[in-house]
């Protein structure tokens, strides 16, 4: 096989006329540049340089190598430039997985951004099982996801950004009787049938931890698992839910929100990264980013 760096030093040989101009360009002496051209001979099979007066020109086996040792600099120069874009975040690939409900107050400004700032960086984005996205980023198949996490809990090889606490709030039919309270005592929930908004999970622990805390455990007559279908089955009297403030940005008319208190059950949204991941600059951008959307 052909050192790359003996074919870059034959280039230097060829392209300057002679053995001691090539030292002199490249800081070796005579001797180590003829050496590495001997080894070099050694590796073709076949002479490379012959003497002309005092200097010397390429035999046509050494113009051939010359030209491949050209094609490989530009080559070896793009690589370089090509890597440094990368680390800069000029150019590269980020994938992103997000639950439905962070989609528009967290990941859309984030990801517009992204493109402003970083415009030569594809974006693959995708909604994921908000359950368990964990999976996607320490299998390495996204870069970040946003999650609804315990703060107290530890995940292998997972680094947690905390994002914001979404709180859950009362969603009633209208004229329900507890509609004339501002503010609901999370007891005032406990004899009423529920209409389950979430699916198992760390949502669903979120509000059960919360109604626990609170002495009672709710009573579902009825199941949903996605916000929308579960404000109508409020709306048409079948019971009442608790809903993370997130999920409520599409209200139906026939519903009342109100706020909850001793406690007021949260979410915790994180961002989470692989623990071993690379400092890159277009992914700390994005938690920057989503830590302003946040904050908004």
């Amino acid at each position: 096989m052909l050192d790359v760096r003996r074919l870059q030093i034959l280039r230097a040989v060829v392209t300057s006329g002679s053995v001691t101009a090539a030292a002199a360009n490249l800081g070796y002496t005579p001797s180590a540049i003829s050496q590495q051209m001997a080894a070099l001979e050694k590796e073709a099979g076949t002479p490379l340089l012959e003497r002309v007066g005092r200097g010397v020109q390429p035999t046509a086996a050494g113009r051939l190598l010359t030209e491949h040792a050209a094609v490989i600099s530009r080559q070896l120069a793009e690589a370089e430039a090509a890597l440094a874009d990368l680390r800069a975040g000029r150019t590269g690939q980020l994938t992103i997985r997000y639950f439905a409900t962070a989609g528009a107050a967290l990941v859309a400004p984030a990801v517009a951004w992204l493109r402003t700032q970083h415009p030569g960086v594809r974006i693959d984005l995708k909604t994921t099982d908000p359950e368990d996205p964990l999976p996607e980023v320490t299998q390495g198949r996204a870069d970040l996801a946003i999650v609804v996490a315990s703060r107290n809990r530890r995940y292998d090889g997972v680094r947690l950004v905390h994002l914001l606490d979404d709180p859950y709030r009362a969603v009633l039919p209208s004229g329900h009787r507890l509609t004339a309270k501002r503010v609901l005592d999370l007891t005032d929930l406990a004899e009423e049938p529920w209409v389950r908004s979430e699916r198992p999970g760390p949502c669903l622990d979120a509000l059960l931890d919360g109604c626990a805390a609170a002495g009672f455990s709710p009573s579902f007559a009825v199941e949903s698992e996605d916000y929308p279908t579960a404000q109508g089955f409020v709306a048409a009297g079948l019971g009442l839910s608790l809903i993370p403030s997130m999920g409520l940005t599409n209200r139906h008319p026939g519903v009342v929100i109100r706020k909850v208190r001793n406690p007021e059950p949260v979410r915790a949204i994180h961002a989470a990264v692989r623990e071993a991941s690379p400092s890159r600059p277009v992914l700390d951008g994005l938690l920057t980013a989503l830590r302003n959307a946040a904050a908004r």
